[in-house]
C-alpha cells in the first residue's frame, strides 16, 4: 500500500477539523502546521489500520452479494429431463 496522500483542500479540510477539536474537546490552542503534522503521523501509523478495516468489510459485503448472485443464477436454471 502506497502511502496516503490527500488533496489540498482534503488536508485543509481535515486540518480544520483537528483545529476545532483541540479547542473545543481539549480546551488546546493548535496551529495549522501541527494539526498538519498530526494528520501526517495520523495518516502514517494509524491509517492502515483503517484502510486494511475497510478492505475486510468490502470482502464480506463482495462476498455476500456474490452469493446472492449465485442463488439468483440458479433460479435462472431450466430442469432437465
Amino acid at each position: 500500500m502506497s502511502d496516503v496522500k490527500f488533496t489540498k483542500d482534503e488536508t485543509e479540510r481535515i486540518v480544520s477539523h483537528i483545529k476545532r477539536y483541540f479547542n473545543d474537546e481539549l480546551d488546546q490552542e493548535i496551529g495549522g502546521f501541527e494539526a498538519e503534522f498530526l494528520l501526517d503521523f495520523f495518516a502514517r501509523e494509524i491509517g492502515p489500520a483503517f484502510y486494511n478495516r475497510g478492505l475486510s468489510d468490502a470482502r464480506v459485503l463482495f462476498a455476500a452479494k456474490a452469493d446472492e448472485i449465485g442463488y439468483l443464477v440458479e433460479e435462472l436454471e431450466k430442469p432437465v429431463s
